[in-house]
């Protein structure tokens, strides 16, 4: 029989696997910029990274939602902030703007994982807690 407890231990090690992908498809599209691979190559990376991520913050919303996360506004404009960056990168891409990009995925880089490594660590704390 399952326990809340096994819930909460799932949950989290869901959420640090999900991390990690979107970390690494996060890294597949720098290097896919800096490497200067074909549009065709970075626009599949960046379509699985832009659909990854909705799905992803879409299961973390809920499962705040679930626990009456006390910053869950917070938490979630930071979600909506890293995926008005994703569409502005896929949006700069697709009018040929390359040259704004590398900096730009940088940036997105450096705030997913200081997001992941203070608010959702944060999160996860509490999950972990069984509150």
């Amino acid at each position: 029989m399952s326990t809340i407890a096994d819930f909460n231990g799932a949950a989290n090690a869901d959420t640090d696997r999900e991390h990690e992908v979107q970390l690494g498809l996060l890294q597949a599209l720098c290097n896919a910029v800096h490497e200067e691979r074909s549009a065709g190559t970075v626009v599949e990376i960046l379509d699985q990274l832009i659909a990854y991520s909705e799905a992803h913050f879409m299961s973390e919303e809920l499962l705040m939602r679930l626990k009456s996360y006390d910053d869950y506004e917070d938490h979630v404009d930071d979600h909506v902030h890293m995926l008005e960056i994703l569409q502005q990168i896929a949006a700069d891409h697709g009018a040929g703007n390359v040259s704004l990009l590398s900096g730009k995925v940088e940036d997105l880089l450096g705030f997913i994982s200081h997001h992941i490594a203070t608010r959702d660590r944060r999160f996860a704390d509490l999950v972990r807690s069984g509150k």
